[in-house]
């Protein structure tokens, strides 16, 4: 999952400049640097990106509230300008002192701070971001809301906390779900682990995190789909993916063997990536094999060399979770061992398999990296292992890079076997976890977005070879970016078949092609997109 590559514009009220973002300063009191942290996101910067600078700079008594404060803010922040229009006399244009009142609401609405706290020392706030002159208006705002919280809680509750651009389209996309939805994206996430089952099962995890007193569920989610054989005649399949939901978000430190790589936080829903893909592959591993058996032309004494790619793969979750399964010697795993005959799996005899990934900023290669590190699946580690994995991962644009050694020996020709495309999206499926998105992004983003999206599957496709899979995803829920996009991809590619999911799914709802996972229950995942793709033969 990842933001549209395109800066997002500032929502910001007009002729009202805000001060530079590199001018952060993270002092003064904790109100006031969640204020300022507030103008940084509304100047452009992300969650992500100021998150930990605040947390840093206060002691650790203060950091919870600070949390809390910054979160909820933001989670309810469409709402809390609605109601501020409706309390103040006269517009307020300046986006410091909305701001600052916005953060006083949520005080009295949300966190339940006490009245003379909240009002004194946001009022204080006021002062010490050298808005002075508004504490009057402040206090006189933030006294009028202490009198009656309930009354005006219920009018900011009422309906969403979304840009009325975003409330609309959703609206269009899911008029059924659109209620549901709406006021989901303003609750927080739940907290996914998945389980490296290379190490540990799901199960016994589980008993490790009682034992740490950390109270979790097993969630286990149903894949059905109807996958194309070497006939191009479908067989239906099922698969299982198991995952752990935690009662309480917890901090990775105190998760029983985190550094040790036994687990990653991931959200159920993005945990379905790797399986699919996978199971795809070795349908098509498979295909082949049963096809030389038939025409006699294989041989369990050659070595089969098998490509998949991993295209925009940072941060890297659904990459290390594919490399855990390809190592796991299980029914998914390229080098299962039979039980029966010790004897390994024709479809991967003697397989060599090779692993790409790519994204496009240095700084996210070196996520993947650390990521990978930690969960002991490094290009060190993979060496190590009795598996034949090589993985080479590559800082390239996506909607121009292709497979060689160097430009020159670039050809576009195909070569990979599966694709896994975690393609760049608007992130509107994660508002739950980065409520700055509703902030961030504006309506141009999505035409513009789609652009890209189209860009990257027309230079990946040639890539891959008859008969291969590619599972599109992303964690947006407009259907522009989703649905829409493969009904104009495949209209214009004769050779991209959709794979049918079946009723058999027990997640998401089923569109004309993949699909989609809304982050409407707040024990479930957030909203993902998937459609898998099967490539023919011209």
């Amino acid at each position: 999952m990842r933001h549209n590559s395109t800066a997002p514009r500032n929502n910001a009220p007009r002729n009202n400049k805000l001060k530079p973002s590199s001018n952060l300063i993270m002092n003064g009191s904790v109100r006031v640097r969640v204020i300022r942290t507030l103008l940084a996101i509304q100047n452009g910067q992300s969650l992500s990106s100021v998150l930990d600078p605040l947390l840093n700079s206060l002691h650790d008594g203060d950091k919870g509230f600070a949390h809390a404060l910054l979160l909820t803010t933001l989670r309810q922040w469409h709402a809390l300008a609605r109601l501020l229009d409706t309390l103040a006399d006269n517009p307020i244009d300046e986006v410091e002192v909305r701001t600052t009142i916005q953060v006083g609401l949520v005080q009295l609405l949300y966190l339940e701070v006490a009245d003379h706290a909240a009002i004194h020392e946001t009022v204080e706030a006021a002062k010490e971001i050298e808005f002075a002159h508004s504490t009057g208006l402040v206090n006189a705002i933030l006294r009028k809301v202490a009198k009656n919280p309930s009354k005006f809680r219920k009018k900011c509750d009422k309906k969403h906390s979304l840009p009325n651009w975003l409330a609309y389209q959703l609206k269009q996309d899911w008029s059924e779900q659109y209620d549901e939805l709406t006021q989901g994206l303003r609750q927080p996430a739940p907290m996914f682990l998945r389980v490296n089952s290379s190490v540990t099962s799901v199960e016994d995890y589980q008993n490790a995190l009682y034992g740490a007193e950390i109270d979790a569920d097993i969630v286990e989610l149903t894949t059905g789909f109807k996958l194309l054989n070497a006939s191009e005649s479908s067989a239906a399949t099922t698969l299982s993916t198991k995952g752990i939901r935690l009662h309480q978000s917890t901090a990775v430190n105190a998760l029983p063997e985190f550094a040790l790589g036994t687990a990653s936080v991931q959200d159920m829903h993005a945990q379905l990536a790797a399986p699919i893909i996978n199971q795809a592959l070795m349908a098509k591993l498979s295909a082949e094999s049963n096809n030389a058996d038939d025409t006699e032309s294989g041989s369990d004494s050659v070595e089969k060399e098998i490509h998949i790619l991993d295209a925009c793969a940072a941060p890297g979750g659904k990459l290390a979770h594919w490399l855990e399964i390809i190592s796991a010697n299980d029914e998914s795993s390229l080098f299962h061992v039979k039980q029966d005959d010790a004897e390994t799996s024709p479809t991967t005899a003697n397989a060599n398999v090779k692993v790409t990934a790519i994204d496009n900023e240095a700084p996210r290669i070196e996520r993947i990296r650390e990521n990978l590190q930690r969960l002991n699946l490094s290009q060190h580690d993979l060496k190590q292992a009795e598996n034949s994995i090589a993985l080479n991962i590559v800082c390239a644009d996506a909607t121009r890079w292709q497979h060689g050694k160097n430009k020159k020996a670039a050809t576009n020709e195909p070569v990979f076997d599966a694709i896994l495309l975690d393609s760049p999206c608007t992130a509107t499926g994660v508002i739950r976890r980065h409520p700055d998105i509703s902030i961030l992004r504006t309506e141009e983003d999505i035409e513009q977005t789609a652009l890209l999206q189209a860009d990257i599957l027309h230079n990946l496709w040639p890539q891959l070879k008859a008969g291969g899979y590619l599972l599109y995803v992303t964690c947006s829920i407009l259907k522009q970016e989703n649905v829409e996009q493969m009904q104009d991809f495949i209209t214009h590619h004769n050779d991209a078949v959709a794979i049918e999911f079946t009723e058999e799914c027990s997640w998401g709802i089923e569109q004309a092609i993949g699909r989609q996972c809304l982050p409407i229950d707040s024990e479930s995942g957030d909203g993902f997109y998937y459609a898998l793709l099967h490539k023919t033969a011209e």
